[in-house]
């Protein structure tokens, strides 16, 4: 039975509704691949479960999965509460945990066994949902059902997701529930499919597509509908081009197509017959050795079909150099969730920065009441976490790639410890040069608590001991032909003024620094609201360990994002062959002659959009989306190109705008596709974001699949495009 708009209806016709949700459930489910899963059953069942939020505040709701396999409904008791603020989808779930492994669980469910407890993680930062199932067995049902659904979502193919998402619009789009569509209805569905089209050519769609003359559309003539609504004129043309005048693509002009569109370098009979394998629909083409119009879309959607190279998604770099030769992916103040001076701490905040392929997390240790030392921002109200608490995640978090070994950077005690007198031989004193950086900044001095004046910290042997080489030291020089410099198991940090004035400066002597010391950078110290820096600068100059507060989204952190995903996004990338060697003479300020110098056309035409996300959930709000083409490295290098606007069109928006650019060290380069809603009365709204390192971007016909404001996959929302890359 429908959980929403529930009226008073007849009995007949409450039976039938429920038989037809079903059925709609049915196949919904055997899309996802789980036809007759008791998981599934149980989920779409639904169930009353216990919601935590305090210690005092545990209140009984019902959820149920919807029909659509991909939203779940719950309970509200709030009165203001609209029908769709009661709806969450499956798209929106980071993870699924089972027990107390949660903060709030932990803390507040303790009493309760944890094979009942189960928490459901967001992507944003919505509060995470922690429940207690009546019993082990209904826990087990939620947490392996939502699973099941994330990870076949998750496989399901490009098409696939698409008729799935339809489907759900149309659902939506049927008021009365009787599985067919009034003229009234098919416009309430072109809003939901963000596409807003003049009534005229919409009555024109709904008259050549009702062949029953039944002023209303159903079964066949939906289907005639939604086909002629996915028509993609793009895609035929450029199917065309390959195949001809033929309906389908030869081994031989497929050969010919990923050669010379596609610059495929392994473009061979062999890789064009595994693709007709892999993605071609049609049994009878694919034992004719051939590819249909439907296999190629299939295709340009998929990862061989993407602008990141598939190959660049699994570790294919040298991982046996030092570790100074690589970019490390790496987070300030992993601790926070919001602002440096007053907001939470969370062990969550460093879940989100492992899974975000983070490999340098920093950990602020206190000594805190009953011997248990403490995790905050020293010296202001951030509030506190323990410090078991977070090695608990690291050790849950931190090994779904690594190998077990970590290197621990931090302040060391020199010499024998002071004899033993008021205080005793457990903790000395040890300069705080990173704190006293930090801390810099007049603005900030001013708003946070008591501080010592000498800049000292009380150190543990114990912990100072297990420093060995990332040892904290303050930055007394570049080193000159025949003066000691800095030992190689010695780190200096440096505020990003600092570094910028450095690079200034010094660029060349910085950048033989960085081929055999580990630099790390930070946020200047009036980044009290946790905003971010441009991380491209400090990579030109070799420096590794370019720290970035995680839970901050915007251009910085998509940039940050786009680097590592590189090499398998395992967090680490090679630095470029100039930037590993002791006599390089490049600086990216003064570019001079060199091996980085390989001058490059790259020319990109934006062709159209697909399924792009609304931005204003007003049901009546449609997106007028354009697209912006960025270019960041070497300041030479950086550039930015815009489409026009194209109004009231986030399904199938078209541009068909070719732009040009003209890179000179494209080892430093990436490339940076945003899609904005334009608004002439304010600031544009953020749609979606592609960041691609330009060695890793694919040339020809090319889909780009577009991320979240905070970093996640859209399911379906893409760039058509065709690149390519000259001498």
């Amino acid at each position: 039975m429908q959980c929403l708009g529930i009226r008073s209806r007849s009995r007949s016709r409450e039976l039938y509704l429920q038989e037809q949700s079903l059925k709609v459930a049915a196949l919904n489910g055997q899309r996802l691949g789980l036809q007759d899963d008791k998981d599934l059953q149980a989920l779409l069942k639904g169930s009353q479960l216990l919601k935590v939020k305090s210690s005092s505040w545990r209140r009984e709701r019902f959820y149920k999965l919807q029909e659509d396999c991909k939203t779940i409904w719950q309970e509200s008791r709030k009165v203001m509460r609209t029908p769709e603020s009661q709806l969450f989808s499956i798209e929106d779930i980071q993870e699924v945990r089972m027990g107390h492994r949660t903060e709030g669980l932990e803390k507040f469910a303790r009493d309760v066994p944890e094979d009942r407890c189960f928490s459901i993680v967001f992507k944003d930062q919505r509060n995470t949902l922690d429940l207690i199932a009546p019993s082990p067995a209904d826990a087990q049902h939620w947490v392996l059902g939502l699973r099941k659904i994330i990870h076949h979502s998750g496989s399901m193919d490009q098409r696939q997701k698409l008729q799935h998402w339809i489907h759900s619009c149309l659902r939506k789009a049927d008021k009365n529930k009787d599985n067919k569509m009034s003229f009234k209805e098919l416009q309430n569905f072109l809003k939901e499919l963000n596409i807003q089209v003049d009534d005229s050519y919409a009555w024109k769609i709904f008259r050549e597509c009702d062949h029953s003359q039944t002023d209303s559309l159903e079964d066949e003539e939906i289907e005639a509908f939604y086909k002629m609504l996915t028509q993609r004129a793009e895609i035929d043309r450029t199917f065309a081009e390959a195949a001809g005048s033929g309906e389908t693509l030869s081994v031989d002009q497929l050969v010919t197509f990923l050669r010379h569109q596609q610059r495929e370098e392994a473009a061979g009979p062999a890789l064009a017959l595994s693709l007709i394998e892999c993605y071609e629909p049609s049994e009878t083409a694919k034992a004719q050795r051939q590819m249909t119009k439907d296999g190629f879309l299939m295709y340009l959607l998929s990862a061989d079909g993407s602008a990141f190279s598939l190959a660049h998604r699994r570790v294919y770099q040298d991982m046996g150099q030092p570790l100074s030769h690589y970019l490390v992916s790496s987070s300030h103040n992993t601790y926070l969730l919001e602002d440096q001076l007053t907001g939470p701490s969370s062990t969550e905040a460093y879940i989100r920065a492992l899974c975000k392929g983070c490999r340098c997390l920093e950990l602020d240790c206190w000594d805190g009441p009953n011997q248990e030392p403490i995790i905050y921002h020293g010296y202001t109200f951030t509030s506190k976490i323990l410090f078991c608490d977070v090695l608990r995640a690291i050790r849950d978090y931190a090994f779904k790639q690594l190998k077990g070994k970590i290197l621990l950077k931090g302040k060391k005690l020199g010499g024998l410890l002071p004899p033993a007198g008021e205080g005793g031989p457990e903790a000395t004193v040890v300069s705080d040069e990173d704190e006293a950086a930090e801390m810099e900044d007049e603005a900030v001095r001013s708003r946070v608590q008591h501080k010592p004046k000498e800049d000292k910290l009380r150190l543990a042997q114990e912990l100072s001991d297990m420093v060995i080489y990332c040892k904290s030291v303050h930055f007394g020089g570049f080193s000159s032909p025949g003066t000691p410099g800095q030992a190689f198991y010695e780190m200096a940090s440096f505020s990003e003024n600092r570094a910028l004035r450095l690079l200034q400066e010094s660029g060349n002597s910085f950048i033989r620094h960085n081929v055999g010391h580990l630099s790390r950078i930070y946020p200047a110290g009036w980044r009290t609201d946790s905003s971010n820096y441009s991380p491209v600068e400090m990579w030109n100059g070799g420096c590794q360990i370019v720290a970035l507060n995680f839970q901050t989204p915007g251009p910085e952190m998509d940039v940050y994002q786009g680097r590592f995903q590189d090499n398998g996004a395992c967090g680490y990338v090679l630095k470029p062959a100039f930037l590993r060697d002791p006599n390089t003479t490049f600086n990216p300020r003064a570019l001079a002659q060199g091996p980085w110098l390989a001058r490059k056309r790259l020319n990109i035409r934006v062709i159209s959009g697909q399924q792009l996300p609304k931005v204003n959930k007003n049901k009546n709000s449609i997106v007028d989306p354009k697209v912006t083409v960025e270019i960041y490295g070497v300041s030479r290098d950086v550039a930015s190109r815009q489409t026009a606007v194209i109004t009231n069109n986030g399904f199938n928006p078209w541009w068909d705008t070719e732009f040009a650019f003209e890179v000179v060290v494209p080892d430093l380069a990436l490339v940076r596709f945003v899609v904005e809603d334009y608004d002439a009365s304010s600031k544009n709204d953020f749609i979606g974001q592609s960041t691609i390192p330009l060695n890793s971007l694919k040339q020809g016909y090319r889909h780009v699949h577009l991320l979240s404001k905070n970093g996640d996959q859209h399911p379906s929302a893409t760039l058509f495009v065709k690149i390519s890359l000259q001498d």
